[in-house]
């Protein structure tokens, strides 16, 4: 028999940020458990539900009981279970007791007695004795028990509680103190135990909209029940989804746009059973403080969704989402916090008014009290590097000197101010600000602000040069400097985001076709710690790490990992020339030469591989057989277009102009021999392959393409 499950864990108010996860976790641990205990079937679905003040989770087409399983279990070899008279021996019968089978002690070996039965087989060696049998299934009680016990002490709690029961002795951990415990299969109580508590049948619905105890009938009633007799959404997804919809509605009646970050959606979906959204207000006045400013002060302290017009611009309404349905309308509400907003906002214009002051310039050498790295130093002495390093690059790029210099000096003076202090996201935002405050030229304010970028996956690019030698100077700094005084990224641990960085500087380099060698970049930042004696030179670690970043970069591009490996195992100095090479390379595996050229290709490097030395060159007299003179003279006919072609950028074209190749290098294999005993014939040979092999990897090492 098969029926729907259901267990809940009704708590305190659960951390809302942890909700989500510790949600999923109950869900599919508990899942997991019952499935691999045999509970469950193909047709069995789960469904997790989470609330402020639960977890839960239901499972349809659960058994009431686990399938009986055949065993067989190894006993004993056969002259240890019986004596020489073929009587059994005494740790035999102790082993039979040991597992329940004590009424087998004398059954004939190879005959049953009821599901039992004790063969005799052989490993070709030894004959040993077996217990043959079938496990009777567990009982969903105990199945479920073991589950739980399991998925509880499992689950991705942020930071433990420990708590006293009611009898005032046993103390329990977990998030936050439980108070109800349901299970039910069907209609029918599941009696399992689970921090202290017994499972019952009775759950609480909305704290202030209907209060008190609610019986739950069944597993299958429990939402509906939820829904309809506790005003409560028990479905995470479904809440948040009715939340969106609601602001949605109401900017929409307000002619306004909503700003809802997935983070804050979540974060209120995990604080509320029974969304009800209502618009409030704030003075127009503090519109003069920059809108990221009151946006944050709004999002991080109130949980408010702020709203913009059409154009964008910041309104001075807001958005909130409450739990409560008040009876006249929400006025109470609205006023209540207008009010509370008002002093969240005043502390922004607090701060927004006191830090300009002060000029960004005026507080550069406070930076020198503010640790960057024990290694590494103060932020003052990353300034010093990273204004080093960000003029260096301008050199290269022909960038304005003075404005590279004057950005990097000043990106990192905002974190002496109030309003940095207080919202740290605001780092460069703010500095951008403060600078166009201060009378600085508007690209200076722009790269202050775009250093930063990319700040995560997909983010936008710096937009301006000036912001694109700073930002790539921000993280060669950081790159060359964690990386030469050993702080290198190990598994998933990444505290300083390094791989984030090295991903900055390849999609800046890539997507904004910046013509700076990867290699010359790396030396313009080791050369800003030539006087840091704690910084080692790992440039080559780096650069190798950097290639690896490209390679998963590629790879989430849609590039195969033939195709990345053939331009990314050359180690390009160009990275903006990689996506022309790897356009190259598709266009190139689409003639029907190509597979062929590219398994020639591997054999040729093959060869290479096992000469001991391979000249750079080849002499043209000493080619005697016609294969190879055929070889020589293609490639002779093949080589300058091919040259000129890659001198002009053109990869595709270059890799195309291979194709006459493909039979004059066909007959060579099938008619030369290479290694000859001749070692003047020979060498001569490797050095005609090896001028062929060069060229044809100009653009990408083909030979990774082939099968």
């Amino acid at each position: 028999m098969t029926a729907s499950l259901l267990v809940e864990l009704h708590t305190e108010e659960l951390p809302p940020k942890a909700l989500k996860a510790l949600s999923e976790a109950f869900a599919k641990g508990i899942e997991e458990g019952l499935r691999a205990r045999g509970f469950l079937g193909p047709t069995s679905a789960t469904t997790a539900y989470a609330t402020p003040r639960r977890l839960a989770v239901h499972i349809s087409h659960v058994a009431a009981k686990s399938p009986d399983q055949p065993f067989k279990q190894k006993l004993m070899p056969l002259s240890v279970a019986e004596d020489k008279a073929g009587k059994r021996t005494a740790a035999f019968i102790k082993k039979l007791h040991g597992l329940g089978r004590g009424h087998l002690a004398h059954l004939p070996f190879g005959t049953h007695d009821g599901p039992d039965v004790l063969p005799v087989e052989s490993d070709g060696k030894t004959d040993s004795v077996f217990l043959q049998s079938i496990a009777v299934g567990l009982p969903l009680v105990r199945g479920l028990q073991e589950s739980l016990d399991e998925t509880l002490a499992s689950l991705p709690i942020p930071k433990v509680m420990s708590y006293q029961l009611a009898d005032g002795t046993t103390t329990v951990q977990f998030v936050r103190p439980a108070h109800r415990l349901v299970a039910m299969h069907g209609h029918a109580v599941v009696p399992i135990q689970a921090l202290g508590l017994l499972a019952g049948t009775k759950t609480h619905g909305h704290r202030f909209i209907a209060p008190g105890d609610l019986p739950v009938h069944g597993a299958d009633t429990y939402v509906t029940q939820l829904r309809e007799e506790g005003r409560v959404i028990a479905s995470f997804a479904e809440r948040r989804e009715r939340i969106e919809w609601l602001l949605r509605t109401e900017a929409a009646e307000l002619h306004a746009e909503p700003v809802m970050p997935d983070e804050l959606l979540d974060e209120v979906t995990a604080l509320v059973e029974w969304p009800v959204v209502y618009d409030s207000s704030f003075d127009p006045e503090y519109l003069e403080v920059p809108a990221e400013c009151l946006i944050l002060t709004m999002q991080q302290n109130q949980r408010y969704f702020a709203l913009k017009d059409a154009a964008g611009k910041l309104l001075n309404r807001f958005l909130l989402v409450s739990q409560i349905e008040a009876s006249d309308g929400g006025k109470a509400i609205r006023a209540g916090n207008a009010r509370v907003v008002r002093a969240r906002l005043a502390d922004a214009k607090f701060f927004y008014d006191q830090d300009r002051k002060q000029t960004l310039e005026s507080r550069i050498p406070g930076l020198a009290g503010v640790v960057y790295h024990s290694k590494l130093g103060s932020q003052l002495e990353r300034v010093e590097r990273l204004t080093g390093i960000a003029v260096g690059i301008a050199k290269e790029i022909d960038v304005d000197l003075t404005h590279v210099e004057r950005a990097a000096r000043l990106a990192k003076a905002d974190l002496r101010t109030l309003m940095v202090g207080e919202f740290p996201e605001l780092q460069g935002t703010m500095g951008a600000y403060y600078a166009l405050h201060d009378g600085e030229p508007a690209d200076v304010a722009h790269a202050i602000r775009e250093h930063y970028q990319p700040r995560f996956a997909g983010d936008a690019l710096p937009a301006s040069p000036v912001g694109v030698c700073v930002a790539l100077a921000d993280k060669l700094e950081t790159l060359v400097g964690l990386f030469g005084v050993g702080e290198r990224p190990t598994g998933e641990k990444d505290p300083y985001a390094l791989r984030r960085h090295a991903l900055g500087v390849l999609r800046m380099l890539m997507e904004g076709g910046w013509a700076l060698p990867l290699d010359r970049l790396l030396a313009i930042g080791r050369e800003a710690f030539v006087s840091t004696p704690a910084v080692k030179d790992a440039n080559g670690d780096l650069a190798e790490f950097c290639f690896e970043r490209l390679r998963g970069l590629l790879r989430e591009l849609g590039y195969s990992a033939n195709e990345v490996e053939a331009v990314v195992g050359q180690r390009p100095q160009r990275i903006d020339l990689v996506p022309q090479q790897l356009a190259a390379v598709r266009a190139f595996m689409e003639l029907p030469e190509a597979e062929s050229l590219a398994a020639a290709n591997k054999r040729i490097g093959n060869i290479l591989k096992k000469a001991d030395t391979v000249p750079d060159s080849y002499d043209g007299a000493l080619l005697l057989e016609p294969a190879e003179r055929s070889l020589a003279a293609a490639y002779g006919a093949v080589r300058p277009a091919a040259e000129r072609l890659y001198a002009g950028g053109d990869y595709t074209g270059m890799l195309k102009s291979l194709a006459p190749l493909k039979l004059p290098v066909d007959r060579f294999f099938d008619e030369v021999m290479v290694n000859v005993d001749d070692a003047k014939l020979r060498a001569n040979r490797l050095g005609l392959l090896a001028s062929l092999r060069a060229t044809m990897n100009r653009v990408a090492d083909i030979s990774r393409l082939s099968g």
